[in-house]
């Protein structure tokens, strides 16, 4: 296997470059449900087998704590279908390595608008929160599984739908150029291989701002916007 060698006193692990999810118990993730079934959902989550999201381990519409009955079993689609994106957080792994997912809190759930950029799994940093709201007027999820979904920070939380109400208003422009501009940033720092989390993205964000949106993506701007975040890294960490 290619990759980071990782030590652990006497223990030496090699963590491959390119690689499934492999998922572990209180990882962030966003998926995107790809079938309805009896009281579940399977989720692709960019793992070897597809991820299961029980109706029992989610938040119902508002919040409310009961069991599910018949008509919850028959709302399932009303609460998310096919092709919806969610966010959610890994709850158990089965012995044979799929994962079961849970999105009991309400800050997780069905995502509305925003970009989803798919990259290496072994790109994304560990951290305390994968939830970020970034300075510059736009949030990120960094999913531990590789997917990174970036939106329009909300301008006031609404603690009551319980994730399922995604706002669907047009998102202004200045909004758009934001989102397009952290994912050519996220592109770059990917092609050159460096660890995506919100500091990095943030110092790549603030090197492109020189450039128009579209350029981030030459090799040449690419490199010259990277190599700056990488410094500036660096001195943060001297």
């Amino acid at each position: 296997v290619a990759g980071a060698v990782e030590r652990v006193n006497k223990l030496v692990c090699v963590k491959a470059l390119k690689t499934r999810y492999n998922g572990e118990v209180g990882d962030i993730v966003v998926g995107r449900i790809t079938e309805v079934q009896q009281k579940r959902w399977k989720v692709e989550t960019n793992s070897r087998l597809d991820s299961v999201l029980l109706l029992s381990s989610m938040n119902l519409p508002g919040g409310e704590l009961r069991r599910r009955s018949a008509e919850d079993e028959l709302a399932m689609r009303d609460y998310l279908q096919e092709g919806d994106l969610i966010s959610a957080e890994v709850q158990s792994v089965f012995s044979d390595g799929a994962l079961s997912l849970h999105t009991r809190s309400l800050k997780y759930g069905k995502l509305g608008q925003g970009v989803l950029v798919r990259v290496s799994p072994s790109l994304v940093k560990r951290q305390k929160t994968h939830f970020h709201d970034l300075p510059c007027g736009a949030s990120v999820i960094l999913g531990n599984n590789g997917f990174i979904w970036i939106y329009p920070t909300p301008e006031q939380k609404d603690e009551e739908a319980g994730g399922f109400t995604p706002n669907l208003e047009p998102v202004p422009l200045s909004d758009r150029e934001v989102i397009s501009r952290l994912r050519n940033c996220i592109v770059a720092l990917v092609t050159q291989k460096l660890m995506l989390f919100d500091t990095s993205i943030l110092y790549c964000y603030e090197a492109s701002l020189p450039h128009q949106i579209k350029d981030i993506l030459k090799p040449e701007v690419m490199e010259a916007i990277v190599l700056e975040t990488r410094q500036r890294l660096l001195d943060l960490e001297g």
